[in-house]
């Protein structure tokens, strides 16, 4: 897909990886139509945005909030034009704690911001999508979704639920002239946590697992989309952890855990 020119919509593009898909973007040319639920953080990617000299939308919402999605397309035809694109990389963590700890009202939180958010951003840019001559769609899901984070079980499983979504999407849209892309980054140098709007027990950057720089993951997951390419891996970590996940997937389990436990109350 030619990004120049394209008008692509990103969630979560008010601060980490998604104000670095911006960035790209707008580095190559694209029309940007930015969408976060913090207003501050989000006009602040528009002055970024405009520096570089792209041309951007700003929208604020919470991409739970179903009303506000299913108003999102016509707000960012009427701003910039058809969407050509949609990169679904909003999303949270959960409190670093078991599930035997975790509350159902923090649990319903994630699965609504990292699953249904998407899919109902999906539904409602869809039948647009597929009457443009080229389009993507991009979801970010994550290495959680294949390789079990102690205390992250339901994060973990929000990714998966996203992974499988897109995959069977992509087989949906074969005859179509819509790509799909999914991304499983690894530990990406982001203030996800502080961003995720629940009270963490730990910090998640006391972890040992290295970190992959988000302008760098933002990079390759535009390449990604532009090349057609279904499914990128990012960071050393997430790639070891896929080969071993599918190998030995208790080893695996087991090494997580001995990288992660220090988090867990």
């Amino acid at each position: 897909m030619k990004l120049e020119g394209k008008i692509v919509v990103v969630t979560g593009a008010g601060s980490g990886m998604g104000r670095e898909l911006a960035l790209e973007l707008a580095r190559r040319r694209a029309k940007v139509a930015l969408v976060d639920f913090q207003k501050e953080t989000l006009a602040e990617t528009v002055k970024l945005v405009k520096t570089l000299g792209g041309e951007c939308s700003s929208h604020v919402l919470d991409v739970s909030d179903a009303k506000a999605v299913l108003a999102l397309p016509a707000a960012v035809k009427k701003s910039l034009g058809e969407p050509d694109a949609l990169i679904n990389n909003a999303g949270i963590i959960q409190p670093f704690v078991k599930v035997n700890e975790l509350s159902l009202e923090d649990a319903h939180h994630v699965m609504n911001v990292n699953f249904t958010g998407p899919l109902m951003l999906t539904k409602a840019f869809l039948p647009g999508l597929i009457a443009r001559p080229e389009a993507h769609i991009l979801n970010v899901s994550s290495m959680g979704a294949y390789a079990p984070v102690p205390g992250q079980s339901v994060y973990g499983a929000s990714k998966a639920a996203i992974k499988l979504f897109t995959e069977g999407l992509r087989s949906e849209l074969l005859n179509t002239k819509v790509g799909v892309t999914i991304v499983f980054p690894g530990a990406i140098a982001t203030n996800i946590a502080a961003n995720s709007g629940m009270t963490m027990t730990a910090d998640a950057s006391s972890s040992s697992f290295p970190t992959t720089a988000a302008d760098v993951a933002a990079k390759l997951m535009v390449d990604a989309m532009a090349n057609n390419k279904p499914r990128l891996v990012i960071g050393k970590d997430a790639k070891t952890m896929d080969i071993l996940s599918r190998l030995n997937p208790l080893y695996a389990a087991k090494l997580i855990y001995k990288q992660m436990a220090s988090l867990l109350k």
